[in-house]
């Protein structure tokens, strides 16, 4: 994947999302690209939640895995974190996530 090219030729891995990984004794699956970093999805952390790991540093690399899916409420607070310095209040926030036209609520314009 090209958000993995730089890490694979610098630092000689096979980095990819979805690949099972052993970091620091902690098992996870990268779920992110993270720059020069791998973002880890570790097996003990709530799905959606990422480390930024080294992808040499005490990194082991396995076999593909399936990558967890954050909740809807993790989906949301995530958007509340990009959107939510335009809107007065959290409700207001919620309001507005919840219309039928928003794209991440399934519905095709």
């Amino acid at each position: 994947m090209k958000e993995f090219d730089y890490i694979n030729q610098h630092y000689g891995v096979n980095a990819c999302i979805g690949r099972k990984v052993v970091v620091d004794g902690k098992s996870g699956i990268i779920s992110a690209g993270r720059g020069n970093y791998i973002g880890v999805n570790f097996d003990s952390d709530k799905p959606g939640t990422i480390s930024n790991c080294h992808p040499t540093w005490r990194v082991q690399y396995g076999e593909i895995g399936k990558v967890r899916m954050p909740t809807k409420s993790q989906q949301r607070y995530q958007r509340f974190l990009e959107y939510g310095d335009c809107f007065d209040s959290f409700i207001s926030f919620c309001r507005w996530d919840a219309l039928p036209e928003r794209e991440w609520n399934g519905v095709k314009a």
